[in-house]
């Protein structure tokens, strides 16, 4: 990649970065019930907006605004708790919440929309180049690369794409690319086998592309955007509403658009399984994505936690966050979130619990019992398989949660199962006994 180039280096100071806060995220639901994607919990500690932030800090690119409007109490707290900068850096990450004037009544459309309504908050700002990126996915990239190979192509419009196999394409926007990396067509979602077919790069690009095996490649689009300044105007200059759909297609022909072709580990937190996998993959031997590398930190907010106490558990392949209590249980597979309480007996199998966000009194447990309510966490003699369990839980003693022989997907009073995961949702309480 870097032979490729001449490599001039752009200004990171003159890089404005935009994170969109995304839409009602009905696919992660009951994640987003009471919160927004990008501040849906993830590995244990962190929040999923955490690691676009975390790309963009460890590009040194410190101006940062985040769009939202749906259910995004939770997402602002998480981010005035977590990113603040000195007064003499210059950065800052700040929300630009939806909102109506005199002037316009309506919410946000879609990503595109979004970002023109803010264009009078955005063009205050000095710089050359805006990079717009995804709040909800799970991926490690050093922005200044992307940002160097658009200024070396001469590009006005730069759009990050990762190969995938051309059987999973069909759900993803393809790309398909000259030479010289310029886009000369974008397809969305394309379904017609003889479509995808014709989308598949030329094998004799895979080398120069870092692309290995056998097997036939199309470019999809990652939602990772950088555009000219004065072309991200001009294209906005109209009623369209999304990016993926409407402006990029449109600008492909008539505009230099080009293709940043990542090698690595991407994740599109989209989904209830994509969501459960990509957490269970962190508790492997040799995870995916790897929160260990210190070159390139996670960032989050920090908590000062004790360090978790595990009394006589038997925990395999396990990521255990701060300040947990784990008894005399047994865990494997599975994520167990911040201040989370583990009684004995128990059993976890392949299971993300998000933890708590306060530790329960003594008087709250003794008044919760009086009213027949477990404490917070997970009881005793608990067998639990395949399941999310979301913040704040209360668990009972003697209960068995199981998707097994269950619809893939269903809604009941204490639970949900969506792609074949059990969810307890924030605040929910599974009774002493309860079977599932």
């Amino acid at each position: 990649m870097t032979s490729f180039f001449k490599r001039v280096t752009p200004n990171t100071t003159n890089v404005l970065c935009i994170i969109m806060g995304g839409g009602q995220g009905t696919r992660l639901f009951p994640l987003t019930k009471e919160r927004s994607k990008p501040a849906v919990p993830l590995a244990g500690k962190y929040r999923l907006v955490d690691v676009p932030i975390s790309n963009c800090i460890n590009s040194n690119l410190r101006r940062i605004y985040i769009l939202t409007q749906f259910n995004s109490a939770s997402l602002h707290r998480h981010i005035y708790q977590s990113y603040k900068f000195d007064q003499f850096s210059g950065g800052f990450v700040e929300i630009l919440a939806a909102e109506q004037s005199f002037t316009n009544t309506s919410w946000y459309q879609g990503t595109a929309d979004a970002v023109r309504k803010n264009l009078i908050h955005i063009l205050n700002h000095s710089f050359e180049y805006i990079l717009i990126l995804s709040g909800d996915q799970l991926y490690r990239m050093d922005f200044r690369r992307i940002l160097h190979q658009h200024v070396d192509t001469g590009a006005e419009l730069t759009i990050a794409t990762i190969p995938v196999a051309s059987k999973d394409a069909s759900g993803l926007g393809i790309m398909q690319i000259d030479e010289a990396r310029r886009i000369t067509k974008f397809v969305e979602k394309p379904k017609d086998p003889a479509l995808l077919k014709s989308l598949a790069l030329d094998r004799k690009n895979y080398e120069q592309l870092g692309i290995e095996g056998e097997e036939d490649y199309c470019l999809a689009s990652m939602g990772i955007y950088v555009f000219n300044r004065d072309v991200l105007v001009q294209l906005l200059n109209n009623e369209e509403t999304d990016f993926g759909k409407h402006i990029i297609p449109g600008a492909i022909g008539k505009r230099q658009v080009f293709s940043y072709v990542f090698q690595g580990y991407w994740e599109d937190i989209g989904t209830i399984q994509s969501f459960f996998q990509a957490n269970l993959d962190l508790a492997a031997e040799l995870p995916r994505f790897n929160f260990f590398d210190m070159a390139s930190p996670i960032f989050s907010r920090p908590r000062f936690l004790p360090g978790s106490k595990i009394n006589g558990a038997q925990i395999d392949h396990a990521l255990v966050s701060d300040g947990c209590i784990i008894n005399h249980a047994k865990i494997r597979e599975s994520i167990i979130g911040i201040r989370s309480l583990v009684g004995a007996g128990s059993t976890l199998n392949r299971v993300v619990m998000m933890g708590c966000d306060y530790y329960e009194t003594q008087e709250s447990i003794i008044e919760n019992e009086m009213l027949g309510k477990p404490r917070l966490g997970i009881g005793q003699n608990t067998q639990i398989e395949n399941a999310i369990i979301d913040k704040n839980a209360r668990i009972g003693d003697n209960c068995v949660i199981n998707p097994a022989g269950k619809p893939a997907d269903m809604d009941a009073p204490l639970y949900h199962i969506r792609d074949g995961v059990v969810i307890i949702p924030k605040n929910g309480i599974i009774p002493h006994g309860t079977k599932i």
